[in-house]
C-alpha cells in the first residue's frame, strides 16, 4: 500500500507514477475525502478543547459558588457530539483507506515505462559453454526439435489421468519424469540453503485472506485464487471465527513474507532469507486460453521460492543479490537464459522493479518466463504492517523481496527441450545426476 502521506504531501508526482502503471488516479475524489477528513478533525479537536475548558469554568464556578447548570449541559452534550464526529471520521477514513489498497506500489526511477511486455529491456543473456552474449541465440538442434509434451508423454507425462481426476491444465508424471521433476526441485533447495544462504521453510498452502491483502494478491486478484469451502462434523464457528474464509496459496512468497505481520523485527536480525517449495494454485482467470498446450501454465505447480526481508537502505542491493541466485541454477543446469526488466506496464502489482529470467524454449523459438524477481519496497511491509526496530527513533517498515529460484514445472520443460537427443530421449544435466541416483538418460521404456 503507498504512503499516504505521499499522496498528500506529492500527489502530482503519484498521479504520474500511476499514469506510467496504466492507472488513471480519481484526484478530485481524493482532494474531497482529504478536505472532509480535516474539516472532522478540525471539528474533533475544536470539541475536545471546548469540554477542556468547559471542566475548567465549572471548577472556577463552582469555587466562587455561580450557578454552573448551563456548563453542564453543554458538557452532557459533548461526548455524542464526538461519538457523531468519531463516525463520520472513521467512514470517511475507510473511504480513504479503500481507495488507497485499490492502488499499485510506484515503479522505482530505473523501471522503463511501457504499456506491455515490449517495452520490457534486456539486460543480459547467457548460453552454455559461452558464457554471456550479446544478442545471439542458442545452436540450431541437428534434427527436428519435438516439443516438451511429445518428449514427455513418451517419458511419464499423463494428460489422460489429470484429466479423468482433475481437469484441464493440470498433469501427473510418472516413473523417471517424477523423479526427475524431484530432482529439479530437491537441486534447487540445495543450492538455495547452501550456497546462498536461505533458510528452508514448509509452510501452510491454505492461508487467509489478511495473509493475501498483506502481500497483495487480495482484494484486487480475488478471481484468480482458489477459495477453500470449510465444513464437515469436526468444523467448528470457533475455527471459522479464527480463520475466516480461506485460499490456497499462488505462491509462498505470501506464508514466507506474511509470517511477519503485525511483528517488530529487531535490526539485528535482518536481512532475514527464507526459501520454500510448495505447490501453487493458481486459476488462470486471466490468461485467455493461452499455453492450453502442456504444461507451462497450469492450475498446479511447484516452485521453489526465495524471500527476502531487508533494511530499506539494502533492498537494490539484494534485488540484485537475488537475481543472481535465479541466475545460478540456470547456469548449473546449463540452460539458456536472458534477463530482462520489466517496463511499468509489466510489472505485478506490488512490485517498484521487477527482473525476469526466461529460458530458451526450442520448439517455440522464444524465451518463456522462469523466474521474476521483485522488490516491493515498503508496499506489502505497510499493508502487514511488518516493521523493524532502529538504532533510533520509532519503529520503520521493512523492505520485501521474492522471487522463483525457480519455477520447477518450467526447468522440466526448459530440461526436456533444450537436452532432448534425436531418438526421443532426453540427457540428465549433470548437476541432476546424483539426485537421479547415477541416471544419465531418461528414454521411452
Amino acid at each position: 500500500m503507498l504512503d499516504i502521506n505521499l499522496l498528500r504531501n506529492d500527489l502530482n508526482t503519484v498521479v504520474a507514477g500511476l499514469k506510467a502503471r496504466g492507472v488513471e488516479f480519481n484526484t478530485q475524489q481524493f482532494q474531497d475525502l482529504e478536505e472532509q477528513r480535516k474539516k472532522l478533525q478540525v471539528e474533533t479537536e475544536q470539541l475536545q478543547a471546548r469540554r477542556n475548558s468547559i471542566a475548567r469554568e465549572i471548577g472556577q464556578k463552582k469555587a466562587k459558588g455561580e450557578d454552573v447548570s448551563d456548563l453542564l449541559a453543554e458538557s452532557k452534550a459533548i461526548p455524542a457530539q464526538l461519538n457523531a464526529l468519531s463516525t463520520q471520521l472513521g467512514q470517511v477514513q475507510e473511504a480513504l483507506r479503500a481507495l488507497l489498497i485499490e492502488l499499485p506500489n510506484l515503479a522505482h526511477e530505473t523501471v522503463p515505462v511501457g504499456d506491455d511486455e515490449r517495452g520490457n529491456l534486456e539486460v543480459r543473456r547467457w548460453l552454455p559453454g559461452l558464457g554471456f552474449v550479446a544478442d545471439q541465440l542458442p545452436p540450431e538442434f541437428g534434427f527436428e526439435v519435438q516439443d516438451h509434451v511429445s518428449l514427455g508423454e513418451k517419458l511419464g507425462l499423463n494428460f489422460p489421468a489429470a484429466r479423468k481426476l482433475s481437469g484441464a491444465r493440470f498433469m501427473v508424471l510418472n516413473g523417471g519424469l517424477a523423479r526427475l521433476h524431484r530432482a529439479l526441485t530437491q537441486f534447487m533447495l540445495a543450492v538455495q540453503t547452501e550456497q546462498h544462504g536461505y533458510e528452508e521453510c514448509y509452510t501452510p498452502y491454505i492461508v487467509n485472506s489478511a495473509s493475501l491483502f498483506g502481500t497483495g494478491q487480495l482484494p484486487k486478484f480475488k478471481d484468480d485464487m482458489f477459495w477453500v469451502t470449510k465444513g464437515g462434523a469436526n468444523h467448528t464457528d470457533e475455527e471459522e471465527e479464527e480463520n475466516g474464509d480461506l485460499y490456497l496459496i499462488s505462491t509462498s512468497e505470501i506464508t514466507l513474507t506474511g509470517m511477519f505481520r503485525d511483528e517488530i523485527i529487531e535490526r539485528e536480525r535482518l536481512p532475514l532469507k527464507f526459501t520454500a517449495h510448495t505447490p501453487c494454485f493458481r486459476s488462470e482467470a486471466g490468461s485467455g486460453g493461452r499455453d492450453t498446450r502442456g504444461i507451462i501454465r497450469q492450475h498446479q505447480f511447484d516452485k521453489v521460492e526465495m524471500v527476502q526481508i531487508v533494511h530499506p537502505d539494502h533492498s537494490y542491493e539484494a534485488l540484485e543479490e537475488m537475481v543472481g541466485h535465479a541466475e545460478a541454477i540456470l547456469q548449473l543446469l546449463e540452460l539458456p537464459y536472458r534477463v530482462v526488466t520489466l517496463c511499468t506496464g509489466d510489472m505485478g502489482f506490488s512490485a517498484a522493479k521487477t527482473y525476469d529470467l526466461e529460458v530458451w524454449v526450442p520448439s517455440q523459438q522464444t524465451w518463456r518466463e522462469i523466474s521474476s524477481v521483485s522488490n516491493c519496497e515498503a508496499f506489502q511491509a505497510r499493508r502487514l504492517q511488518a516493521r523493524f526496530r532502529p538504532e533510533k527513533g520509532r519503529p520503520q517498515y521493512v523492505h520485501t523481496l521474492n522471487g522463483s529460484g525457480l519455477a520447477v514445472g518450467r526447468a522440466l520443460v526448459a530440461v526436456l527441450e533444450n537436452y532432448q537427443q534425436a531418438d526421443g530421449s532426453v540427457r540428465i544435466p549433470k548437476v541432476l545426476q546424483p539426485y537421479m541416483g547415477g541416471q544419465t538418460v531418461l528414454a521411452e521404456q
